[in-house]
C-alpha cells in the first residue's frame, strides 16, 4: 500500500514525487512508467531550454512557475552536479513590423520581473555577429541544460528516501473507493491512498480511467529539427529566437545550442497521427481518430490554417525550413543543416477549440490531474512537483512521520 502512486515517469512526474519525497521523507512513494527507461516521450525529445517566462500571461501558472523554477533549476545542477549552462538568449526582430510587437514582448518580460532589456542593430551584431535584425531583446537568463540528467536525479533521490520506480509497467484500470485508489497494470496491481496523474501525452486517458470529465483532449503536434553541421556551429553564440507571431500559438523556428555543443534549428509544428509519433510516417488509428472525431480541433485548425499550411510545407521541404531559418542568418546554405530528432507536445485543447495556454491541473476524489504541462513545464517541473505537493492531502500518519524526524 502506498501512500502516492504517480502515473508517469517524465520530469515532470519525477519532480512531483521527488517534490513530495522532501515534504513526507517516510511517505511510501511509486512512480509508475509504461517506458522501459524514464523520460522517453516528451522529456527526452526535450530541446533543452531552461526557459526565462518571457512569453507567458501575467499571473500565469506558466509566467510565475517559469521564473521561479528557472532558479531553482540552476540550483538544483548546481547541488547535484548536472550540466547546464546560463547561456542567455535574443529574440530578433527582423522586420519592422516586428518592432512594435517586439516591443509588448519586452514590456510584458518586465511585467514578469525579469531582467531584460532591448538592444540595438550594433550591439545585436557584437554578441551574434552572423545573425540579421532590426533589434532585440536580451534575456540573460535563459539557459541550457540536460533534462535526461535532472530526471535521473529526481529518481534517485526518491530512491534513497524508499520510494519505489517502476518502469515497463502500463496503467489499464483506476478504480477509487472511499479510503484507497486501486490501480491495476499489465503487471498486477497497486493500491494507493493518492494519485498523481503526470502522463503527458496520455494524460487525458488517464483522468478518464479514473471517472474525471475533462475539459480538453490531448491533441499530439509533432516538431521537427535540423541541427547545424559541426562546422557551422560558430554562427549561434546564444539562443536565437523570432519575434513569435501573436496569432498563432507556436514560437516559430529558431536556433538552439544544446548542452552537448549541437546547434539545433527548429521547430515547425505539424499535426502528429500517433500520440507518440517521432515520424512521418508514425500512425495510429485511434489516435488519429479521436484527433479527426473532436469538434474541439477543427474549431482550431480552422482561423489557423494557412499557418498549418505553412507548416506543413516546412515539413516536407527542406528549402522551405531553409528560408525560415536564413530570416535570422542569411548566410546558411541546405550544406549547412541535416535532419535531426523530432518531439511531440502533447496540447490540449478545449471543446470551443481554444488551446489551453496555461498548465492545467484538475482533481478528482483521491486524484490529481497534470492535464497540460507543454513548454516551459520542464523549466518549471520543480515548481509544478512543489505545487502538486501543495494541492494533494497529506498521507495518513503524517504526524507520526514529522515525530521521527
Amino acid at each position: 500500500m502506498y501512500d502516492y502512486i504517480i502515473v508517469g515517469g517524465g520530469i515532470v512526474g519525477l519532480s512531483t514525487g521527488y517534490a513530495l519525497s522532501e515534504k513526507y521523507p517516510h511517505a511510501k512513494i511509486a512512480v509508475i512508467e509504461k517506458e522501459r527507461t524514464l523520460s522517453f516521450h516528451q522529456t527526452g525529445h526535450n530541446s533543452g531550454v531552461i526557459h526565462s517566462g518571457i512569453y507567458y500571461k501575467p499571473g500565469s501558472y506558466k509566467a510565475k512557475f517559469a521564473r521561479e523554477g528557472n532558479e531553482a533549476m540552476v540550483s538544483f545542477c548546481r547541488k547535484y552536479g548536472v550540466a547546464y549552462e546560463v547561456c542567455g538568449k535574443v529574440i530578433v526582430a527582423t522586420s519592422k513590423e516586428e518592432l512594435p510587437l517586439m516591443d509588448n514582448l519586452y514590456r510584458r518580460g518586465l511585467q514578469n520581473g525579469l531582467n531584460v532589456r532591448k538592444i540595438g542593430v550594433e550591439e545585436l551584431k557584437e554578441i551574434e555577429p552572423h545573425v540579421n535584425g532590426l533589434g532585440a531583446i536580451h534575456v540573460p537568463s535563459t539557459g541550457i541544460v540536460d533534462y535526461k540528467g535532472v530526471s535521473h536525479t529526481f529518481a534517485r533521490l526518491i530512491q534513497e528516501k524508499g520510494g519505489d520506480i517502476i518502469l515497463a509497467t502500463k496503467v489499464e484500470k483506476i478504480s477509487e473507493r472511499k479510503d484507497r485508489i486501486t490501480v491495476e497494470t499489465d503487471r498486477g496491481t497497486f493500491q494507493s491512498y493518492y494519485l498523481i496523474n503526470c502522463a503527458g501525452l496520455h494524460s487525458d486517458r488517464v483522468a478518464k480511467m479514473s471517472g474525471l470529465q475533462t475539459k480538453a483532449k490531448i491533441v499530439p503536434f509533432r516538431g521537427e529539427y535540423y541541427e547545424l553541421v559541426p562546422e557551422k556551429r560558430h554562427l549561434v553564440n546564444h539562443l536565437i529566437y523570432p519575434v513569435p507571431n501573436p496569432n498563432f500559438p507556436f514560437l516559430g523556428v529558431h536556433f538552439t545550442r544544446m548542452i552537448n555543443g549541437e546547434v539545433h534549428a527548429g521547430p515547425n509544428a505539424v499535426l502528429s497521427f500517433k500520440r507518440e509519433g517521432y515520424t512521418k510516417t508514425d500512425f495510429n488509428i485511434k489516435d488519429f481518430l479521436e484527433v479527426m472525431t473532436y469538434s474541439g480541433f477543427w474549431k482550431m485548425a480552422m482561423p489557423n490554417i494557412k499557418e498549418g499550411i505553412h507548416e506543413m510545407i516546412r515539413s516536407f521541404s527542406k528549402q522551405a525550413f531553409l528560408r525560415s531559418l536564413r530570416r535570422l542568418i542569411p548566410e546558411l546554405t541546405e550544406h549547412d543543416i541535416v535532419p535531426t530528432h523530432a518531439g511531440v507536445r502533447a496540447q490540449a485543447i478545449m471543446r470551443n477549440g481554444s488551446m489551453v495556454d496555461d498548465f492545467l491541473i484538475d482533481a478528482s476524489g483521491r486524484s490529481v490531474h497534470i492535464l497540460n504541462a507543454p513548454s516551459p513545464a520542464a523549466t518549471a517541473s520543480i515548481s509544478i512537483g512543489r505545487e502538486i505537493s501543495v494541492q494533494v492531502p497529506e498521507p495518513p500518519g503524517v504526524h507520526n512521520y514529522s515525530k521521527s524526524m
